[in-house]
Order: C-alpha cells, then sequence, then structure tokens
C-alpha cells in the first residue's frame, strides 16, 4: 500500500508549509489527482487519517479534486477528455495517442492554516 507512503509525504510537506507561514493547525489540505496516477483515494484518505494523528494536522480535512485522463488528438487538432484509462485513443476519431495533456497529478494546491485563532487559505506552489 503505497497510499501510507504519499500520506506521509502529504503530512510533512503540508507540515512544513504551515510552520512557514507561522500557522498553529491545518485545517484542510487540498489535493489534485490524476487518473493515471496510480493512487487509491480512499486509501490515501485512511492513511492520511492516520498520519496526520497527532500533528498540527489532526482532524484535517482532505479534499480531493479528481483529474479525468485528458489526451491531444493531432488530427482534430484539439484535447479530449477520456472516459477511462483503457484506451488511450481519440473520441471523436479514434486515432491512437500518447501525447497526455492532464491526468499524472498528485500535488498539494491549497491549506486552510489557523494562526493566532484566525484562519486563512494558504496556496502551495511547488
Amino acid at each position: 500500500m503505497h497510499e501510507l507512503s504519499i500520506a506521509m509525504q502529504l503530512v510533512d510537506v503540508a507540515a512544513r508549509a504551515a510552520e512557514d507561514a507561522g500557522a498553529e493547525r491545518v485545517s484542510v489540505v487540498r489535493l489534485r489527482l490524476g487518473a493515471l496516477s496510480g493512487v487509491v483515494r480512499d486509501a490515501l484518505e485512511f492513511s492520511f487519517a492516520i498520519v496526520a494523528a497527532d500533528t498540527a494536522l489532526a482532524g484535517a480535512q482532505l479534499q480531493i479534486e479528481e483529474l479525468p485522463l485528458v489526451i491531444y488528438c493531432v488530427p482534430c487538432a484539439r484535447k479530449a477528455t477520456l472516459v477511462g484509462i483503457s484506451s488511450f485513443r481519440c473520441p471523436s476519431c479514434n486515432t491512437p495517442s500518447g501525447d497526455i495533456r492532464q491526468g499524472r497529478e498528485l500535488e498539494i494546491v491549497g491549506l486552510e492554516i489557523m494562526g493566532a485563532g484566525v484562519a486563512q487559505q494558504q496556496p502551495l506552489h511547488p
């Protein structure tokens, strides 16, 4: 279950960012998760809750934005969103494409932090 090690890294990165911002506590971690990330959402959420205990992220909510797989189709000259990850073919013309434009993401995009009793949003820039 590699989600446990991913959760450990998420907590570490978020805790450092919160500390750098002078936060006492993190209440929300916003994450973007692509269809090709290889991460099982339920396992990540479970692991996150365990790893976050006894840290500044204890009880924090993990908000996950799931991103579909998007490819670029040369013959159609446009991006196409795929319904699954089993076929990398344009849904319009059925041409295969390896030009992946979205779907590999696994990134923290923001935090909601508490510092001196005041809540604020903290964007993260990798």
